[in-house]
């Protein structure tokens, strides 16, 4: 199993995942045009894609998913709910490239499985992936207000971690959002502060290392540096030894992670 974190951040948020001859999208959230460098810079090609995982509908998963469905004949992944949600967003997309993808429950590709799970953010029915392939374990976890005992339980013992870790809570409390956004992020609906996404990388290791990668960093509350400082701060306390029980990585807005091995 190999994956690349192609983008992520407020701007636009995109993974690569191949295992077992299956290769797939999680995501499109940014323009066609900028998904193809991306797919470049890794030594891709989006015609080969099985098709694109879709988180939920807000527009930093799915700007340029419309284009991309079209231009390349991709099958599209999506619950019910937010094939719902994202009509008039993405565009006519033929109905032999719409699948559904439910909550909760695992489609097979080959050797590689894929399994859905329920998160916390205010859209229709947002929901993340855990890829499952010859006993290595890869879980995707952004955009959620909190992380419940139950998703630590779907992502636990995984080799890598695709984990938000979305703002700094001083950083956003004095910055220049109105409140009524402010209290949406900071709410269970929202997204995961530095300080709460480590403290729940610190209850789902396994007994092996585990690679970690901070994603969906707020453009105007966070910092790559602030964010794995906070992070690496509040592992330490929990007696999580860095760079032995767990690797942190960064991921960018605007360039993709090497493509690595899991």
């Amino acid at each position: 199993m190999r994956f690349s974190v192609l983008a992520s951040g407020s701007s636009g948020n995109a993974i690569y995942v191949e295992s077992g001859g299956r290769s797939f999208l999680v995501d499109a959230g940014l323009s066609g045009r900028k998904m193809e460098t991306l797919f470049q810079a890794i030594g891709k090609n989006m015609r080969d894609l099985d098709g694109v995982l879709v988180t939920h509908e807000h527009s930093d998963h799915i700007k340029g998913l419309g284009i991309i469905a079209r231009k390349y004949g991709l099958p599209i992944y999506a619950n019910e709910k937010t094939w719902s949600a994202m009509d008039g967003l993405v565009g006519a997309i033929p109905t032999d490239q719409r699948f559904h993808f439910d909550m909760e429950t695992v489609k097979s590709f080959g050797s590689l499985d894929i399994e859905s799970f329920a998160v916390s953010h205010d859209a229709a029915d947002p929901m993340f992936y855990v890829f499952h392939e010859s006993g290595r374990k890869l879980a995707l976890i952004t955009d959620t207000g909190y992380v419940s005992d139950r998703m630590k339980g779907i992502i636990k013992a995984s080799d890598a971690f695709v984990f938000e870790s979305n703002h700094d809570v001083g950083m956003l409390q004095m910055g220049r959002y109105p409140w009524s956004v402010k209290r949406r992020i900071l709410s269970d609906v929202g997204h995961v502060s530095n300080e709460d996404a480590a403290v729940a990388m610190s209850e789902v290791l396994g007994d092996k290392p585990a690679r970690m990668y901070l994603s969906h960093l707020s453009r105007d509350n966070n910092m790559k540096d602030l964010a794995r400082m906070s992070v690496e701060q509040t592992l330490e306390s929990k007696d999580i030894a860095i760079g032995e029980q767990i690797i942190l990585f960064d991921t960018d807005a605007n360039l993709p992670t090497e493509l690595v091995d899991v």
